[in-house]
């Protein structure tokens, strides 16, 4: 039930970052937002402050393509690099390591960059496709 009621206050929680946008973005400018499918983003509160400024533009990645979202990755790299196999005793335990992690791998970061071509991805989508519903669309 607390899982539940913490899920239904999400999007409130996105309303705040819309609005934080807002406030801090010249009004002339039309804003791309990209977002995953999450239930949060499509709320009725969060449609209706949409319709009320149009200058928003949601475009949400495809369903099962978590492979899109560098966020994603990224946490698969601290995934394989600092956990996956790791022991902690604790919460923070585990907290200290991911922040340790982090604190290594900033010393030489590089910004992630895309090398697929859109061709490799739209082949990639419509084999994703043929395997879950059994045709290409």
């Amino acid at each position: 039930m607390l899982t539940q009621n913490k899920g239904r206050h999400r999007h409130q929680e996105f309303l705040g970052f819309l609005r934080h946008i807002d406030e801090n973005v010249p009004a002339d400018l039309d804003l791309h937002i990209v977002l995953d499918n999450y239930s949060t983003h499509k709320h009725a509160n969060v449609k209706g402050w949409l319709a009320r400024h149009p200058r928003y533009h949601l475009r949400f990645t495809p369903t099962y393509a978590s492979w899109l979202n560098q966020v994603e990755r990224w946490f698969g790299i601290i995934t394989q690099r600092a956990i996956r196999r790791g022991s902690f005793r604790s919460v923070k335990e585990l907290v200290v390591k991911i922040e340790q992690f982090v604190a290594a791998y900033n010393k030489n970061a590089k910004p992630f960059m895309w090398h697929a071509t859109a061709d490799s991805i739209l082949e990639k989508l419509g084999r994703l496709c043929q395997r879950i519903s059994g045709t290409a669309h």
